[in-house]
């Protein structure tokens, strides 16, 4: 007859056998686990295992980098103070465009004034008359100076070539003797500020002249009335 043996004796040993993992592994070998470490040491490689001549031409490249980037941003830098400067300048000098084409019906009125009293008018009307004049005329002349101290400016197209840039045609003149194309008549002074159009002169255009030839010796005619590109300040 076998040995009895006690329940608590028997549940342990099954315990043991049902649960493979509480046992100890028995194939695991130390040179197993050492391998295992080395390789976890070396999967990356660090910057202490590059060559000497590999850091610094490491170095090196990390440097233009920062050189390159350092002058895009002075370029950039330097940009944006032009650009700044650029618009303050343009400020200055165009910020008076609104106020300046509105001032302009003023010569315009005062030329008008002038226009309308002819020299015989003016001493038929005795003196009176001709001071009242005189001092039209220096309003007239003081105000256009004014003006071109702020770098205004009328243009004076009489006898040119019409330039749609500048003026404006409002009619054809036939007959004139003068090319196709050129400006006879000026009917309302245009302006300049600084260098943009203001205000494009109304001028009255020769019609049926000879063609007017340009530098390199083409042929060309006058630009349609009214034909007027918009440059206005």
């Amino acid at each position: 007859m076998g040995t009895p043996h006690s329940a608590s004796e028997t549940g342990k040993e099954t315990d043991a056998s049902a649960d493979p993992a509480a046992a100890p592994n028995a194939d695991a070998r130390p040179e197993d686990t050492q391998a295992t470490d080395k390789a976890d040491h070396t999967a990356e490689p660090s910057s202490a295992e590059l060559s000497p001549d590999e850091v610094i031409a490491d170095l090196q490249a990390q440097i233009a980098a920062l050189k390159d980037q350092a002058l895009r941003a002075a370029a950039e830098a330097e940009n944006v103070r032009r650009r700044a400067a650029r618009e303050k300048a343009d400020a200055s000098k165009y910020g008076i465009s609104n106020l300046a084409r509105d001032l302009l019906s003023v010569p315009d009125n005062l030329a008008r004034a002038i226009d309308s009293v002819s020299e015989e008018a003016q001493r038929a009307g005795g003196e009176t008359l001709q001071t009242l004049m005189e001092g039209v005329k220096l309003t007239q002349k003081e105000l256009l100076q004014v003006l071109e101290r702020h770098g205004i400016q009328p243009i004076h197209p009489e006898g040119e070539k019409f330039d749609p840039n500048f003026h404006q045609a409002m009619f054809e003149a036939p007959g004139t003797g003068q090319p196709d194309g050129t400006v006879v008549q000026v009917v309302q002074t245009g302006y300049l500020i600084g260098e943009r159009l203001l205000r494009p002169a109304m001028v009255g255009v020769a019609k049926g002249g000879t063609a007017t030839q340009s530098e390199n010796g083409q042929t060309e005619s006058g630009q349609a009335p009214g034909s007027q590109l918009d440059t206005s300040a």
